[in-house]
């Protein structure tokens, strides 16, 4: 091989948090690949030994004395001739914790590097449990000098420009960044910044996979010291790649090749539920899902996500009417059923409404009917669907969506119920388009059927809990193109009142709406988790008290 040749395979791999022999196995299926493909050396993402976030599974000393021998076992296999490896996991040493890489080569661990900047907002707690290392150099590799990053010391200047002072050819980045929708044009315009401050070829290398709330979409790519991009990897799936770099005009350039389509942004949306779910359903080692299915288009658009993620026959849809279900509600969940494939079912609840009727008479007395009977219907059906997820093992898919969610339009032990939500961080307006865009589409690597999924009806009717007669979500909310508006506003923009009062949105409504948010917290905090498609999902993302005293109006 001339000196003046690189040749790096990226691995964008699925590791499993905390599954260290079978992270290990992976890892060694992307050097043997390397191997075949011509590679000097692989790369694999941020913690790739261990899965990404370990969250304090770093504190406990066993897990990371075992990343530890792991990846001397990795490092001593490189005796044989072949590519290095770089692999990302914890590093202790001198009473320091840190995210770190590790360069193998000829049978040893060649080169260190720990993170230097440490997120801590949104998801990310890493200062809680990591120690920061200092700014990086470059590291010698088979006559080349890499500059290689983790993550976040790539979105601030200093690390690269550290690197490329001190002499690096080419800023290559290992990382495990969460998915958000539009993030990818981000990240390129971030990655060519850092391209024009240092003069370097830039390598972004994504991690893929689903681990709780996050999803990693993959999308490495590669850009050229001219800002041209030279590589990008597919988004939502797994992929080695290689490149071939060679010194011209004293700089390192990759050969181009042909670039993917890009991915539009409901199917970047849709494509993060399925992996989302298929990787939460398969790394907890669930046989399949169980929801309900009520004739809307919530619950049709879970079920749709969910066939298209582990096959219809992993699904079992439950729809349970009570004396308010409306003759085309059951028409409609019996049609997405059929058009899905997935298994279905009718469970009258009438009975036990009237149970509780009977039960609750002598202590509720002459009081009229109010949101309590509402919500013991609520109730009644997750009790059974968890009945089913109990005695069956498929796991309770639950089918809310931000917008409910956001305002409390929710029942907390009733349709709340459940181990995962797809819908959790996408609001209603998304959700129309999203089924919009199923029923015309058929995303790669799904399940399902081609063709709709569900009925037009399902997407064009009012939306309706059917708690009670002539119910529609609009009796209690305002219209979701008015909602789902000042809720971003709210919600993603951390804007207070005044602030969409000027925006154009009616006082009162504002007001309205941010009082419906505030209260729900308490619901919101014992939600089941689920895909993050937003830049401040609901959970780990956006932390408020439940107990919180400021109105939003300033004095």
């Amino acid at each position: 091989m001339a000196a003046d040749t690189l040749r790096l395979a990226l691995a964008q791999i699925n590791p499993h948090v905390g599954a260290l022999r079978a992270n290990a196995e992976r890892l060694r299926r992307a050097r043997a690949e390397g191997a075949r493909l011509g590679a000097d050396l692989v790369v694999t993402p941020e913690f790739s030994i261990s899965g990404y976030p370990p969250e304090d599974l770093v504190r406990k000393p066993a897990f990371v004395e075992a990343c530890a021998a792991a990846i001397a076992d990795l490092a001593q296999e490189t005796a044989d001739g072949g590519p290095g490896l770089v692999v990302g996991g914890p590093w202790q040493e001198g009473g320091k914790l840190h995210n770190a890489l590790f360069v193998l080569e000829g049978g040893r661990i060649l080169a260190r590097r720990a993170k230097h900047e440490l997120p801590n907002y949104g998801v990310f707690d890493e200062k809680r449990v990591f120690d920061p290392g200092p700014c990086p150099g470059p590291v010698a590799f088979r006559g080349f000098r890499l500059g290689l990053m983790i993550c976040e010391d790539w979105w601030f200047q200093a690390v690269s420009e550290t690197l490329a002072e001190s002499g690096a050819e080419i800023l290559l980045s290992i990382n495990a960044s969460p998915f958000e929708a539009e993030k990818h044009e981000r990240r390129l315009q971030l990655g060519i910044a850092r391209v024009v401050e240092t003069g370097l070829p830039f390598v972004f290398l994504g991690q893929i996979g689903g681990q709780d709330e996050l999803v990693f979409e993959g999308a490495s790519f590669v850009l050229n010291p001219d800002r041209s991009l030279a590589a990008v990897l597919p988004m939502f799936e797994e992929a080695i790649t290689l490149t071939e770099w060679r010194r011209e005009g004293g700089r390192l350039v990759c050969a181009p090749q042909p670039l993917p389509p890009p991915v539009p942004r409901l199917e970047q949306i849709y494509r993060a539920m399925m992996l989302g779910l298929r990787d939460y359903v398969g790394k907890n080692g669930f046989p399949g899902v169980v929801l309900g299915l009520s004739g809307g288009i919530d619950s049709a658009l879970s079920a749709a996500v969910a066939a298209d993620a582990l096959g219809p026959q992993r699904v079992r849809a439950v729809m349970m009417p009570s004396p308010y279900t409306s003759r085309e509600s059951l028409e409609d969940a019996a049609a997405v059923a059929d058009l899905l494939g997935i298994r279905y079912e009718t469970i009258g609840i009438g009975p036990a409404m009237e149970a509780f009727r009977a039960m609750l008479a002598p202590a509720f007395g002459n009081l009229p009917p109010d949101t309590t009977e509402e919500n013991i219907q609520a109730r009644i059906r997750g009790v059974t669907l968890m009945a089913l997820s109990n005695k069956f093992g498929g796991m309770l898919l639950t089918t809310g969506n931000k917008s409910e969610m956001s305002v409390g339009y929710a029942t907390l032990y009733g349709d709340m119920c459940g181990g995962y939500s797809v819908l959790k961080d996408v609001y209603k307006t998304t959700v129309f388009a999203l089924a919009r865009w199923r029923n015309a589409n058929l995303p790669p690597g799904a399940l399902g059927p081609r063709g709709p999924v569900m009925p037009e009806r399902v997407i064009v009717k009012p939306p309706s809990a059917e708690l009670k007669p002539n119910q529609t979500d609009q009796d209690t909310l305002p219209p979701y193109e008015v909602l789902d508006a000042i809720l971003e506003g709210l919600v993603e923009g951390e804007k207070g009142v005044d602030a969409m009062v000027a925006a154009g949105f009616d006082r009162a409504t504002v007001l309205r709406v941010w009082r419906m948010l505030d209260r729900a917290e308490y619901k919101r905090r014992q939600a089941p988790p689920g895909v993050k498609i937003t830049e401040r999902a609901f959970g780990r993302d956006r932390r408020y008290p439940i107990t919180n005293g400021f109105t939003g109006l300033v004095a």
